[in-house]
């Protein structure tokens, strides 16, 4: 199938958003006039549905708050071959879009990534703890999963099919972009970061992330998702730490016991024991659940070559 005859879907996550999304709308449709604009209204109070339907997109409603659920629906209900996710606030550019359609439509990449934080996010962002909560972000991800993205919580993105119908998104608000990336890299799909020019919101335009709030939201994201993704790991670290604090405490007893041959501090020797059973636990269940990880990737590679090859 030609690009020509390939379908792309804008789709643009809404929550009063009333004095932006005019102008994001008409920024899209210049900038890819083949694409059809989706605006998901996410409970809005100040007519942010009215605005984008009179500026002529597709509006739909997700009754269920937050922008993960908002998600969810849209990967569920839009059919396209190439999806360009945006945020309805005016920060990113259209003129991006192009190029990150080409990637997904011309070089098979799964998900492209808008990279802020390689330009001019630090400088436009005026508020100091996003850009110290990015970088946290940042380099969690890049420790646990050994890899070199930059920008982790960009709202700006491009996905193949493949990589959107087969997402299972669990998150319920904006920690769906961590969740995003790490499925991503846990699964191996094809990614690529663009720099694109980040501006800061307009006059009149706030932001619905609570930084302390949806920033713990987002650090619970991605330790679930290092349990569950890299259990061997992370329980192995628990055992090991759980290891050397019984070590920590037996030598002292062992030590006394070999100079007086009495061992005076039962409870510090049970305590000692206790840690260790508890690492070797922490250990063996780290082994268990890593064989189960295994095996659902094997499944889940299966998946995917069934989803490209459906049967007739």
């Amino acid at each position: 199938m030609s690009n020509q005859h390939k379908k792309t879907a804008v789709l643009i996550p809404c929550y009063n958003e009333a004095c932006t999304i005019a102008q994001v709308i008409k920024d899209f449709r210049e900038t890819l006039p083949e694409a059809e604009i989706y605006v998901y209204d996410n409970n809005s109070s100040d007519g942010t549905a009215e605005v984008a339907a009179t500026a002529g997109a597709i509006v739909r409603q997700e009754p269920r708050q937050g922008k993960g659920n908002v998600m969810r629906r849209m990967f569920r209900e839009i059919d396209a071959d190439c999806y360009i996710i945006v945020d309805g606030d005016c920060t990113y550019p259209a003129a991006s879009a192009p190029e990150m359609v080409v990637e997904v439509l011309e070089h098979d990449v799964d998900m492209v990534v808008g990279d802020r934080l390689s330009s001019t996010y630090f400088m436009e962002n005026k508020r100091p703890f996003h850009n110290s909560g990015n970088r946290v972000v940042r380099s969690l991800i890049r420790r646990f999963w050994h890899t070199d993205i930059h920008d982790v919580m960009t709202g700006y993105r491009a996905f193949s099919r493949r990589f959107v119908k087969l997402f299972p998104v669990m998150s319920g608000n904006f920690e769906i972009e961590t969740e995003m990336t790490i499925h991503a890299l846990d699964k191996r799909f094809s990614i690529k970061e663009i720099p694109i020019e980040y501006k800061d919101r307009p006059s009149g335009s706030t932001s619905k992330l609570n930084t302390f709030k949806d920033g713990a939201k987002v650090l619970k994201t991605i330790m679930i998702l290092f349990k569950e993704y890299r259990p061997m790991r992370f329980f192995g670290w628990t055992a090991l730490l759980l290891a050397l604090l019984s070590v920590i405490l037996f030598i002292p007893i062992l030590v006394e016991y070999f100079q007086t041959g009495l061992v005076p501090r039962f409870p510090t020797l049970f305590v000692s024991l206790f840690l260790g059973l508890a690492g070797l636990q922490s250990f063996f269940t780290g082994l268990c659940l890593d064989v189960m990880v295994q095996k659902d990737r094997k499944a889940y590679e299966l998946k995917v070559i069934e989803f490209e090859n459906p049967k007739p």
